[in-house]
């Protein structure tokens, strides 16, 4: 049993975190990449749709792209997080890991972790335009939801009830690992994108038509690469999360032990234990 199945400190949270990603950086980066050549692909269209530069735009026609990526966008999120979820819960428990067979086992749990993400991104925007703490807090008590659907099996509501559960009491914690990810997160897409951003605004103000259009095209392959390379992080620190809290309240790391012991114990029988 991995000697990482006891309380954690938060220290220990983000070693482990940042510990994992670098041991299995291929494997991590694989599960957010390739959903998101889909996503790279659909913008691209969206881009080679638009009317020529200076023309007014079709508003109907940007509306339907608009829907089209965000919606593509967020199937093909959901699934790099599902998959991200079983990854770690495999390495955490030593167990092997590869990208398609991460894929495989959530096909079933896809609907739900959209559902998830749906119900939790309303919910936060709400909280946060309202008076910003609420927000906060809906996405420290949610944020458990997606490891609790792919692992238990739950539904929708059960696994968000579940996160509430398991996130009780540790609030504080749990917000200085989100806020550390949302820096790191946040800071490489705005270190690759930034001097995009800039280069397509003077270009446009100076009236270079294909300039600018080359300047969109990697401004999305920058958005791409920070997506690859950063957007497994915060779902290697909330999965770690995830069992942290189950070994601190329901003693989670003897319950595998006996279960390892038990199933060893059966003539024939390898152990297999469940998440």
């Amino acid at each position: 049993m991995t000697t990482a199945l006891r309380p954690l400190s938060t220290g220990e949270l983000l070693d482990r975190t940042f510990s994992l990603y670098r041991s299995h950086f291929g494997l991590f980066v694989g599960i957010f990449a390739l959903p998101h050549l889909v996503v790279l692909g659909v913008q691209f269209l969206q881009l080679m749709s638009q009317r020529p530069y200076g023309r007014a735009p079709d508003v109907f026609a940007s509306l339907l792209w608009f829907a089209a990526v965000a919606f593509v966008g967020l199937v093909m999120a959901a699934a790099s997080q599902a998959a991200a979820v079983v990854a770690v819960s495999d390495l955490h428990l030593d167990r092997s890991a590869s990208v398609m067979d991460s894929f495989i086992r959530v096909k079933g749990h896809l609907p739900g972790v959209i559902g998830i993400s749906i119900i939790v991104i309303i919910g936060v925007w709400a909280g946060m335009v309202a008076l910003l703490v609420p927000g906060i807090l809906l996405a420290i008590i949610w944020s458990l939801s997606v490891p609790a659907k792919v692992l238990e099996n739950k539904g929708v509501l059960s696994a968000m009830a579940r996160s509430v559960d398991l996130t009780k009491g540790d609030w504080g914690r749990i917000f200085v690992v989100g806020l550390l990810v949302v820096v790191l997160s946040y800071g490489v897409r705005i270190l690759l994108q930034a001097p995009i951003l800039i280069a397509t605004y003077m270009s446009a103000k100076a009236g270079m038509r294909a300039a600018v259009l080359g300047w969109q095209i990697a401004s999305l392959v920058a958005a791409f690469v920070a997506e690859s390379l950063v957007g497994a992080v915060g779902t290697i620190a909330f999965s770690l999360v995830y069992y942290d809290e189950r070994v601190r309240k329901e003693a989670f790391d003897l319950q595998l032990m006996m279960s390892t012991i038990d199933a060893a114990a059966l003539p024939g029988s390898p152990a297999q234990v469940g998440a």
